[in-house]
């Protein structure tokens, strides 16, 4: 590599490089703060992220590929960094007040933060499926450790210990498929990938290897098969883990899915029935096993499943319109499901934990606003109009219908309309209850803000929908 070529690649890598320098700063730095003081923590990654999205911006101007083609920064990337970017700040800033009650809010938690956030920016901008392994491993590494953070507690030990079984088999199936690509095409580019695809069909060795990637892939978002554990791992982990893992890894999981099906792929038929399969699937389990239960993030975790098997629907349709449609649907997924965790970890405080759904009993009689909130979030993720869950649901459903997948969206009507009936039960319960006990809910400054801006992120997107996927279609592979 040339000195031209290796300064081309490092500014290209800007953001990432800011994001894991900061961290490892603030590794050393958090050392020196003392007891009390850990809210420099809060601030100090939030400016890391902020610099880095700065950088990331000024980047989006053009492509810029690098390292020998297996990274580049697109229109694309940018898109899916953004998000990883609010999922990662809001994140921060509800954690300020849960890790001090919880008693974790220790530098390596945020360290954590920052490199799963750099693990997902890889992803992104990987075009190479080891870059991709590099970055996908950055970060389930670091969830992995997050997940058990509450070391004290039996179930958050037991759902990070399900969690890294889970991820190592997928993690192990991933590098088999990429082993037998790299054995029929002689490379692991995407683009190289690409061009050994020819015809309608996949040649069958070749369409092994594919679902060996799938089933790789499919965990990263909470699919099915690979969904086995994941409710286990949300209800274990701390409350403000829970709301990241369901935004920024699957975010990322998705970048990865679209660069790989809908690039080198996009010829082999016999891929969709695959996915399409799988996102029947994962949408039906999600829905349908999410009606019984009572635990306020494990049913937010069958949420997550069934939202994994809507967005999965976009990926099944193709195309600029099917990409745009689940890109669209993962930056609304983000503002509406970290608004409802918010509230959740709102409400932890004192002995207080919030997470069973009888603890909201007469919300609405003590603190209407923060019920109307929580009314807002549920709403949208059901998909009720104006919401902006609405128009995520219904520009993927648009998308299925003009490729022809009639009877896709039909079906995918049909299961929303189940999963609709566990948030309605919820708002029931805020609204139509009596209060079980006296609420507390420790509203910091930093959380008031964070649920401030979800709620208009999730109505203002809800009002002006057309202006926010034209930005997805903008950013569609550079389009």
């Amino acid at each position: 590599m040339t000195a031209a070529a290796l300064l081309q690649s490092i500014l290209a890598s800007l953001p990432e490089i800011v994001v894991v320098t900061g961290a490892c700063m603030l590794l050393i730095l958090g050392q020196l703060v003392r007891k009390g003081q850990e809210q420099f923590l809060v601030f100090a990654s939030v400016a890391v992220v902020l610099i880095a999205a700065v950088w990331t911006i000024m980047l989006s101007g053009e492509v810029r590929p690098a390292y020998a083609g297996m990274f580049v920064v697109d229109r694309f990337s940018v898109f899916f960094k953004l998000v990883f970017y609010l999922a990662t700040v809001l994140t921060l800033l509800l954690s300020q007040k849960y890790a001090d009650i919880e008693g974790i809010g220790n530098s390596e938690y945020y360290v954590l933060l920052l490199f799963a956030l750099s693990g997902m920016m890889i992803m992104a901008s990987a075009t190479d499926l080891l870059s991709i392994y590099v970055g996908l491993e950055l970060t389930v590494l670091c969830t992995y450790v997050l997940t058990g953070f509450l070391r004290q507690e039996q179930r958050s030990n037991e759902a990070a210990l399900k969690y890294v079984i889970l991820g190592s088999v997928s993690t192990g199936i991933f590098l088999y498929g990429v082993s037998l690509v790299y054995g029929l095409t002689g490379t692991t580019q995407l683009d190289g990938m690409a061009a050994a695809v020819t015809g309608d069909r996949l040649d069958p060795a070749l369409l092994l290897a594919v679902v060996f990637i799938v089933a790789g892939l499919v965990f990263k978002v909470g699919a099915v098969p690979f969904h086995m554990w994941l409710p286990d791992a949300y209800e274990g982990a701390p409350t403000t883990i829970t709301a990241f893992m369901s935004v920024g890894p699957k975010a990322a999981g998705f970048a990865v899915i679209l660069r790989v099906f809908l690039n080198p792929l996009v010829a082999a038929s016999d891929v969709w029935i695959i996915v399409a399969v799988i996102a029947v699937a994962t949408m039906a389990l999600g829905s349908f096993v999410a009606l019984v239960q009572d635990n306020f993030k494990r049913l937010l975790a069958y949420s997550s499943i069934s939202h994994a098997g809507f967005a999965l629907f976009g990926v099944v349709a193709g195309g600029a319109d099917g990409i745009a449609s689940v890109m669209l649907y993962l930056l609304i997924y983000s503002f509406m499901n970290l608004g409802i965790f918010g509230t959740i970890i709102m409400m932890r405080n004192g002995d207080f934990s919030g997470e069973v759904i009888e603890d909201y009993a007469g919300l609405a009689k003590s603190h209407p606003g923060l019920a109307l909130l929580m009314l807002l979030y549920l709403f949208s993720l059901a998909g009720i109009p104006p919401t902006a869950g609405f128009f995520a649901k219904f520009y993927v459903l648009v998308a299925l219908v003009e490729r022809g997948f009639v009877m896709l969206a039909v079906i995918a009507v049909l299961l929303s309309v189940v999963a609709a009936y566990f948030y309605i039960r919820i708002a029931m319960v805020i609204y139509m209850r009596e209060p079980n006990r006296a609420f507390d809910p420790a509203l910091t400054p930093l959380v008031r803000a964070t649920l401030a801006f979800t709620a208009a992120g999730t109505i203002g997107i809800g009002l002006f929908p057309a202006w926010f996927l034209r930005f997805a279609q903008h950013a569609v592979f550079g389009g």
